[in-house]
Order: C-alpha cells, then structure tokens, then sequence
C-alpha cells in the first residue's frame, strides 16, 4: 500500500483536503481522532494522563477535561514532554492497527496535525502540506470556529513555521483563495500521482521514465528535494548506512542535468546493500533486479545495488555501494571538484547538451558517452584534491 502523510496548520483547511481524498477512496487515518480515543474514560490512557497530571484535568462526566489539561501544558516544556509520551506511544500503536487493517492496495492517508513538529515525514513516501496564509487562518478560527483572536494567534504561532512545513512537503497544496481550486488540485494529484504511486508500489516496480535523455536548466529546489528523500533512506538504512549523500549533477549548483536526483548510500558489504535496497519500499523507493555495477577510473568493476523511484513525479536513483569500492569515493569527488570549478560546469553542461541532442538507443548508452569527459575530470580532480587538501564531507 502506499503511505501518505497530510498536515498543515490549524485554520488551513487540511480537513477539508483529507474529506476530498476520502471521497476519491483513501483510507484515512486521522490522528486527532485517535489521540482522543486513547484517552477516553476507561482508557488506560485516560488513568496514564490523571496519574500524571492529577484529577483536575477530568470534567464532571468523567471525560478528559481537554482545556484545563491544554493549559496545563502549553507553557510547560516538561509538561507537553510527559503528556507526549502517554498519548504518542498510544496513538501510533492504533495508527498501526489500523493501518494493518486497511486493503493491500489502498492509498493510506496518515492526517497528522503535528507531522513537522513530532519529525515524522520521513516515515512517509509522501508528505503533503495543505498552506494558507496566517492571516487567512487567524480570520477562519475566529470566525468559523469562534475563538477569541489572540487564543487563535497563539495556537498558530505555537505550531511549525511555514519555512519548516515547506522543508518536508513533496506536495504543497495553497489553500489560501478558492477551495474549489484546492479541491481540483486535489482531484489532479489523486489520479496523476497518487494512483499510480501506489500501482508501481504494489507491483515492486519503478516509475516510467523518458527513453532518452532530457537536458533541463538547474532547478534550485533539487537541494531540498533530495535532503527529504535522504531522511527517507536513513530512516530505513539506520547505522548501516556509513554515509548518505546528493550526488550527479542535481547536486552541482548551475549545472543543467536530467531532472534525477541521483543519492548515495554507502554501506559495508554487498549482503547489506541488496538488504536496504529491498527494504527501501517502505519509503517509495523499489529494488531494481539483477546486477549492478559500476566501472571505476582505473578499470576495475564494483557490483552495487540500485533502488528507484515508484513516485511517478520525483525521479530518483539511489546508488548503494559497498565502502571497499572506489566509486563512491569519486561520485563526492567529482560533484566537489565540479562545485570549485565554475568552468567545468560549463564544459559539462555543454557536453550534455550536445549529447542529449543525438539519438540515444538507451540512457546507459548517454551515460557512457559521457564517461570520457568524467574520468578527464576526475583526472583533474584528484590533483585538486591533493593540493587543497581535500576532504569527504
């Protein structure tokens, strides 16, 4: 099945994007709605949070007294930590009951208010922020849900930034004008993306990419796309992963390149790198069959295991190599020679360029015209490296 995260900041209007997807058919796991099961009179939760908080948080019906136990702990760091650790536990443990319930093909929507705050994104292969504007949200919770401005002002400011929500989102969904246009775009994801994420998913296969090489301008966002897919790979890959790092020329400012981002994970033998290649369909990406390998600059060849994309809209390559081959060592050094080196950039984008203008039976076969030029510039490199005493980092 295909696991998607969906937040956003109180007044943006993520309910109503979770009811839309509901009506295109997720499952919807909603945490809110848990997090108040959990703790529902008779609950072991409810006993956990007036051990810890006293019987002053319980209303006269015997409920949860969500208020009083709100101001309990909204100023109190220590508080919201012991409140946190009851409820959070709890939740995920029904959020994987329910999960497990769901049918072998369903698109599982993960509705989490405090996604950014809690560090979960990268559990998902997916994560989609529903935005609106503070000011518009500051309107919506007075007037539609009746709050008094200032308590709305501080809820909002208590929350993630809208800088910190970005960082995770592989979906921004702008809320801020006509919902009718947030529904559509809803409706568009659903089909174009999510559909066949989860298709390519439950089949173990990767995403249909184009025959030949397409050469497009550097887009500034490959940086933070590929920061939210290496937190998705060291989730899984753990401290079996010695390093996970942006490689190829997604990761060379200036340099136009296919739009892949091409990541790194180094590992200690060969065993484990099929191992977290398999495992890596947890978070979107899929385990492509048979050998691979790589041709070093002095000759030699590395088997290595390859894991790509099942999201149909974010192309990926994760090259997992074994910490005994040399190649991993020269993707670092040639993207950092390529960084230092404005005009290698050039003469690089030139040769892409002209190479993707041709005929091309396969992608390895433009790989591998461009190898001459690579194993000239790590030739450069090397002396580079020598002379400014450079280091992997």
């Amino acid at each position: 099945m295909l696991r998607v995260g969906l937040t956003g900041g109180i007044g943006s209007g993520k309910s109503m994007v979770a009811a839309r997807l509901a009506h295109c058919g997720a499952w919807i796991i909603d945490s809110d709605r848990i997090a108040r099961e959990v703790v529902e009179p008779g609950t072991a939760g409810l006993r956990a949070v007036v051990d810890n908080f006293g019987d002053d948080v319980v209303a006269e019906d015997g409920t949860l007294d969500r208020p009083a136990l709100a101001a309990r702990v909204f100023d109190d760091a220590e508080a919201r930590h012991r409140l946190n650790a009851i409820v959070h536990p709890l939740v995920a443990a029904r959020s994987a009951e329910l999960t497990a319930a769901a049918p072998p093909d369903a698109i599982v929507v993960h509705d989490v208010p405090l996604l950014v705050e809690n560090n979960l994104a990268p559990r998902f292969p997916l994560v989609i922020v529903v935005y609106a504007d503070a000011a518009v949200r500051l309107r919506r919770l007075v007037e539609q849900r009746g709050m008094a401005q200032p308590d709305a002002a501080a809820r909002i400011a208590a929350q993630a930034t809208d800088a910190q929500r970005q960082a995770v989102a592989d979906v921004w969904l702008d809320n801020s004008a006509d919902p009718e246009c947030t529904l559509a775009a809803v409706d568009r994801l659903w089909a174009q993306r999510l559909v066949p994420f989860e298709i390519n998913l439950r089949h173990h296969g990767g995403a249909a990419r184009a025959a030949g090489p397409v050469v497009v301008a550097q887009d500034p966002t490959w940086p933070d796309q590929a920061r939210r897919v290496i937190a998705r790979i060291a989730a899984v890959a753990g401290e079996r992963a010695h390093r996970i790092d942006h490689i190829g020329s997604t990761a060379v400012p200036g340099l136009d390149a296919k739009d892949v981002l091409d990541v790194q994970v180094v590992t200690g033998d060969l065993a484990t790198t099929k191992r977290i290649a398999d495992e890596l369909i947890a978070v979107g990406l899929v385990s492509q069959p048979g050998r691979w390998s790589d041709n070093a600059r002095d000759g030699s060849t590395w088997d290595k295991a390859m894991a790509t994309n099942a999201d149909p809209a974010r192309a990926v390559n994760c090259h997992i190599r074994t910490a005994g081959s040399p190649t991993w060592r020269e993707a670092l050094l040639l993207r950092d020679w390529l960084r230092a080196h404005p005009s290698g950039v050039i003469e690089y984008a030139q040769l892409k360029h002209g190479l993707a203008a041709q005929q091309w039976d396969s992608i390895d076969a433009y790989a591998r015209a461009k190898t001459p030029f690579v194993h000239a510039a790590l030739d450069r490199a090397e002396h580079w490296a020598q002379r400014m005493g450079w280091q992997m980092v």
